[in-house]
């Protein structure tokens, strides 16, 4: 699927083989963008494994996010381009391991008894998706204060300021029983 330049996909997928499945969906939307041996590379910031942490497609213009919830994995690509239109900017490079932001994907179930017998989320469900996808584009994910981005719902879709940065999001269409939102840092 593809909403201004974002494509993503979605699969079922348990906690033991969700990051290898969300793997294969991006080497699967790579694939269908020209590169079938994109090579795909993770660091944590916090602790420097390479067996989780952010995604990153090295060496190319791509930019990936992935996404787990309720027993699926999503996952997204999105062209690394500046054009100053709409879903369409990113920032940085990625020629090793290094921060590199622009694009998030974030995914959370509408119902989870555990989350809604604790309260819910400040500002709810719809909110919470779209300050994780711009904590992911933004690089630092949970190590940036999620208190301090400001969103406003637009036309077709939403906006969203953290620091300096701009950026664009909407909810595109995800798995049942699934809320996904997507963000793009603006040029």
């Amino acid at each position: 699927m593809s909403v201004d330049g974002v494509r993503w996909a979605w699969t079922r997928a348990g906690h033991p083989e969700r990051r290898a499945a969300a793997r294969r969906l991006l080497r699967e939307l790579l694939a269908e963008e020209g590169l079938p041996d994109a090579v795909l590379a993770s660091r944590c910031p916090h602790c420097g494994a390479s067996t989780h942490g952010p995604v990153h497609v090295l060496n190319t213009p791509w930019l990936a996010s992935v996404s787990y919830a309720g027993g699926f994995a999503i996952a997204g690509i999105h062209r690394e381009v500046s054009t100053g239109q709409g879903l369409s900017a990113g920032h940085g490079t990625c020629a090793g391991h290094g921060t590199r932001g622009g694009f998030g994907i974030d995914a959370e179930p509408l119902v989870d008894a555990v989350r809604d017998a604790a309260g819910g989320v400040p500002g709810g469900v719809l909110r919470w998706v779209r300050t994780e996808a711009v904590l992911k584009a933004d690089g630092r994910a949970l190590r940036a204060d999620p208190t301090e981005v400001q969103i406003t719902a637009a036309r077709d879709g939403w906006t969203a300021r953290l620091a300096e940065a701009t950026y664009v999001g909407r909810e595109p269409d995800g798995p049942p029983g699934i809320l996904v939102s997507v963000a793009v840092r603006r040029g």
